[in-house]
């Protein structure tokens, strides 16, 4: 770690913020005649790439300024007042919960600029794109960093527009309905959400997070609190998204470009749950733990509902599509994580923010995998990818992938068993966690009915490892076609955008403390409303 200066450290929070936003407007101005380049797209790509890692940067020596010493802390604070009637404050802050968040958005938006330089997405100009995702980057960075609940709705709500036009403008076949779902969806849902932010806010007297989590619901009648987790929570359930209000996920991501569903998943699934731990569990504890039972039976039925899913999709005849199966596999996976929250407990919860970060790393990776497979393919139909046909002249597809393009069959392996939570890899300690939380959920809670929803997590994991090994063994396994046309295996640029996500799974995986380190101090401050 480095000494840095708390001036320079709320600067860099600030910029990681404000800094993708200047960059979205630069990006719509004409190149300038030095950096164009070869065509005025190849520079406001490369500007993509710029800005981007920059913000990677700057969150990176952000993290290693960061006071390991004190995670519970909020840190690179910056509280200035916004709206003095209202008491609405510009109130930035980190701590050791939201920073794996914040380094995770620009590594995973820096990476899909990085990826979409050299594979620009089809569609119309790049400028446009590039705009939208640095407009995206700081919606979600912002999400992570501001500690009032007024802005962390406009934050919220930032990211939508954008992440609307990238899959109704680039995105595949039934873009425009996908995308008109995905909005009317969370819009809704936000509604709903802004209705409890306000009755807290109003009814406490202020909107600083910090103050309410302080408070730890003192404040606010049992009532109150039992209509403020309501509200709010159906508005982060369904950005989680948590089952049955997950419907617009699988046709969100089936629709939207690779780097679009890679943004989608790795960092927009994540603003829901970290609603609930930052802001529900501390703020209204009370009305969480009435809701909690009810929260944990949806959370493991979207365990087994996005796993059996999965196994439909994935079974011979189907028609599945593999980008549409990772889809529905993410709703299994977080629903791991609403379990480890619903638990109320600090096994729980720790477990409930390292399956985040594990998720965002492993589907992430599985997104740009599918997105190289089709480019090579032209499809994403697993019937299709399983039978190569033998005649020359007809399109190349994916079976027998380890023996026509051995690394990219490897690496599509790799995610795979990431993604069922195998020992020693990121995706298995946060549901190992989210588990051993509901051994022993907090007091208060019914132990019968959280040993219940353990057992069923635990047969979920099962059927995870069935439906992935399936498709390993379908698309990368088998004889290879005597005149199978060759496909090319990995290329450059995909290895520098992959690389980073396959030794962070592997690194978190060996030494999860280095993260679970960073949650614990400020989860249990976090569950004890800040009187620890």
């Amino acid at each position: 770690m480095i000494d840095i200066s708390e001036s320079v450290m709320q600067f860099l929070l600030a910029f990681l913020v404000v800094g993708p936003l200047l960059g979205a407007a630069a990006a719509l101005l004409p190149a300038p005649p030095g950096l164009k380049g070869t065509s005025p797209d190849q520079a406001v790509l490369r500007h993509g790439v710029t800005v981007t890692g920059a913000v990677l940067v700057a969150a990176i020596v952000l993290a290693l300024g960061f006071d390991h010493d004190q995670p519970s802390k909020m840190q690179a604070t910056t509280d200035i007042s916004w709206i003095p009637a209202l008491d609405v404050r510009i109130h930035l802050g980190t701590d050791g919960i939201s920073l794996p968040l914040l380094v995770l958005t620009a590594l995973l938006t820096f990476l899909s600029a990085l990826y979409t330089y050299f594979k620009p997405p089809t569609g119309p100009s790049p400028k446009a794109f590039v705009a939208l995702l640095l407009v995206l980057e700081s919606g979600t960075l912002a999400a992570f960093a501001v500690l009032d609940l007024i802005l962390f709705f406009l934050a919220f709500e930032m990211v939508l527009i954008p992440m609307y036009f990238l899959i109704a403008r680039w995105g595949g076949e039934g873009r425009a309905e996908a995308a008109w779902k995905f909005i009317l969806y969370t819009l809704l849902g936000s509604v709903v959400m802004l209705l409890g932010l306000l009755l807290i806010g109003i009814t406490a007297g202020t909107f600083d997070m910090v103050a309410l989590a302080t408070d730890n619901g003192r404040s606010l009648s049992v009532s109150v609190q039992v209509i403020a987790v309501l509200a709010i929570g159906i508005g982060l359930a369904v950005k989680t998204p948590m089952w049955p209000l997950h419907s617009w996920l699988p046709d969100a991501h089936t629709a939207a470009p690779t780097v679009g569903s890679v943004l989608l998943a790795g960092v927009l699934l994540k603003m829901g749950t970290y609603g609930f731990v930052r802001i529900l569990l501390p703020v209204a504890p009370d009305g969480f733990r009435t809701f909690a039972p009810y929260l944990g039976a949806f959370a493991v039925v979207g365990i087994v509902y996005g796993s059996l899913a999965c196994l439909a999709l994935a079974k011979e005849g189907a028609k599945g599509d593999l980008k549409r199966l990772i889809a529905y596999s993410s709703v299994g996976h977080m629903g791991f994580v609403l379990l480890g929250i619903a638990t109320m407990t600090p096994t729980g919860v720790n477990g409930a923010l390292f399956a985040n970060i594990a998720h965002g790393l492993v589907t992430g990776l599985l997104f740009f995998l599918v997105g190289a497979l089709k480019d090579r393919t032209g499809t994403v139909d697993l019937d299709t990818l399983a039978r190569p046909s033998s005649d020359p002249h007809a399109p190349a597809t994916g079976a027998a992938l380890y023996g026509r393009a051995p690394r990219l069959g490897g690496l599509l392996a790799f995610g795979a068993v990431a993604s069922l939570g195998l020992p020693g890899l990121a995706g298995f300690w946060g549901e190992m966690l989210a588990l051993f939380g509901a051994f022993e959920p907090a007091t208060g809670l019914s132990r019968p009915a959280f040993l219940t929803f353990m057992s069923i997590g635990a047969f979920g994991t099962l059927l995870t490892a069935a439906y992935l090994l399936i498709v390993v063994r379908r698309v990368c396994m088998g004889a290879e076609p005597q005149h199978a046309p060759a496909l090319p295996d990995v290329r450059g640029y995909e290895f520098a955008a992959w690389t980073p996500l396959v030794l962070l799974t592997v690194v978190t995986g060996l030494w999860p403390g280095a993260l679970i380190g960073l949650t614990d101090p400020a989860v249990q401050q976090l569950l004890a409303g800040g009187n620890r």
